[in-house]
């Protein structure tokens, strides 16, 4: 090595020193990238020096520069596979041109030969900068002249491409670093938050708090509003109901959007095959992330097990309330000092309980009615249970016919069909009497064609003769001095004149009518109309016709009635 050249070496070892030192202090890339364009120009010589990096957009655009180069040409960026950076990153070694505006060995693009132009740019030279075998840029160094670049320089400033390499590749790892540390921080404190969460709905239950108030303190916590749906409710509108079905299935959260920017995310209670019901998060669209659902999904655990405590309570309760029930009748009138001991326990004054409630549907099981009885009894201080086959309600009210029709109400609403009760005060005690009434009137209104309503026996005491068994020698007297003669003519000739005759004045005295009716030919129905007037006497349909209807009416009311 010459003399001359040894002054010239040792600047460019120091140059590249630098660079080195530069990419150890782990500064800002940009920041890196400038000190490397700064020596790189400094040692090279050339009129100015700039790198440029591939974007996301496939596009070259320079983010470092030394010399006198135009805001513009800064600013602009042309496709990765034009011009000498086009060749530099598609072969991934060094390229130079004397004179860029007349080269035929490039591919021109029109846009930057203008800059190239405005800016007098003549020689260039460019090294590509790879990292692990990827071109993502150039390190370019141009003169206002022509000129021939020499190996030495071209190794030079490829010695600076490669420093370029190592910077860009250890920001952008230690960019995805610092990503990952936040997003980690970001997800210790949700996990965090998630916990606290937990903590604070495990102390809810913890110190008596219900289903509701877990609920509303997720709400506080979580933003937005959080809806309990009970087992039996049923979500308004398609497709939430489709998301309940839909987390019931996979047993994870289902979110759908509402009307008004609302999302609602749905998570299903269930203990084994069981469903209890679910919660429904509803909140501004784009709020929540995936671990405000765990959350959410966490909470159902919670509520599933309060929901069972509740329910095995519950069911205790009602079995206790049950068998005081059966116990209370089965004794009455009366009550034992056991059975009184056991009502004050439950907060009950069966001294008070003066009107028994027998409740009936074509559609729902006595065991069904029953569970909706006892809330109601839980309520009013009353007892509920299944008493000889029929749901049974006693409690303590000043109007049997509010209440009656209150109770009624209440089934109605919960049921979503038809069902009958009636209510008779028990007087001394009596409560077996007062369900005997109740359960033989409400027989007799379904007879009468009226299976939905609430009332009392006394509403229908015309018909007292039928349900009432005191009054049942009443009913027979006047049952044989009305219709008795058909009956014993039926009786012994196996005929069913009492049969014909009723149907003959449920259609009006209508012969046709009443022939179709019966599926007889007219002829036949006036042969036992000829017969049961000789059993009646000839004036039977003007001289006792009202008691005649009457008595039929009632026979047939008596049969239907247990």
């Amino acid at each position: 090595m010459t003399s001359a050249a040894e002054p010239r070496r040792q600047r460019e070892l120091a140059s590249l020193y630098a660079t080195v030192k530069s990419l150890t202090a782990l500064g800002e890339l940009d920041d890196v990238l400038q000190s490397i364009v700064h020596h790189a120009h400094d040692l090279i010589g050339t009129d100015f020096t700039y790198l440029s990096l591939v974007g996301a957009d496939g596009r070259l655009s320079a983010r470092a520069s030394e010399g006198t180069i135009s805001a513009e040409f800064l600013a602009a960026t042309i496709p990765a596979t034009v011009g000498l950076g086009g060749k530099v990153l598609a072969s991934k070694s060094p390229h130079w041109v004397r004179d860029y505006a007349t080269s035929t060995r490039i591919r021109h693009d029109p846009d930057f030969d203008r800059l190239v132009v405005t800016e007098e740019l003549v020689a260039l030279l460019g090294v590509p900068l790879v990292i692990r075998g990827e071109a993502v840029g150039a390190l370019f160094a141009a003169d206002r002249s022509q000129r021939s670049f020499q190996a030495e320089e071209i190794a030079l400033l490829n010695a600076f491409a490669d420093h370029a390499a190592v910077a860009l590749d250890n920001a952008r790892l230690y960019e995805e670093s610092r990503t990952a540390l936040r997003e980690l921080r970001v997800a210790y404190r949700k996990i965090e938050r998630a916990q606290a969460i937990h903590e604070a709905l495990t102390g809810v239950v913890l110190d008596g708090g219900t289903p509701g108030d877990v609920a509303q303190h997720l709400a506080d916590q979580l933003g937005g509003a959080v809806t309990l749906l009970d087992r039996t409710d049923s979500p308004q509108g398609t497709d939430l109901a489709e998301a309940v079905a839909e987390a019931r299935r996979t047993g994870r959260c289902a979110t759908t959007s509402g009307d008004g920017g609302t999302d609602h995310s749905v998570a299903a209670i269930q203990a084994g095959d069981s469903y209890l019901g679910a919660l429904v998060w509803s909140r501004p669209s784009a709020t929540g992330d995936d671990t405000d659902l765990r959350t959410l999904e966490r909470a159902t655990h919670i509520l599933g097990l309060l929901i069972l405590k509740e329910r095995a309570v519950a069911e205790a309760g009602e079995r206790l309330s049950g068998e005081l029930l059966t116990e209370l009748m089965v004794g009455s009138p009366g009550i034992g000092p056991a059975q009184r001991a056991r009502a004050r326990a439950r907060a009950i004054d069966v001294d008070r309980l003066d009107l028994v409630l027998v409740a009936d549907s074509p559609a729902v099981a006595p065991a069904d009615l029953v569970r909706h009885l006892h809330d109601i009894a839980r309520e009013r201080a009353g007892l509920a249970g299944e008493h000889l086959g029929r749901a049974t309600l006693i409690l303590p009210a000043a109007d049997e016919e509010a209440t009656a029709a209150e109770v009624h109400k209440r089934l109605r609403r919960a049921l979503g069909g038809p069902v009958v009760v009636v209510g008779e005060r028990a007087g001394d005690h009596d409560w077996a009497r007062a369900f005997t009434l109740a359960g033989r009137c409400g027989a007799v209104l379904r007879a009468l064609g009226h299976p939905d309503g609430g009332t009392t026996t006394r509403r229908y005491a015309l018909y007292a003769m039928v349900f009432d068994p005191e009054r049942a020698g009443e009913l027979d007297r006047f049952l044989a001095g009305s219709i008795g003669g058909l009956l014993e003519y039926d009786r012994k000739r196996g005929t069913d004149l009492v049969g014909t005759l009723s149907a003959y004045y449920v259609h009006r005295a209508n012969v046709a009518a009443t022939a179709r009716a019966l599926h007889l030919h007219v002829n036949t129905l006036l042969k036992r109309l000829d017969r049961a007037g000789t059993v009646l006497g000839d004036g039977w349909r003007q001289e006792n016709d009202l008691e005649l209807q009457l008595g039929l009416r009632l026979h047939q009311l008596r049969s239907r009635t247990p």
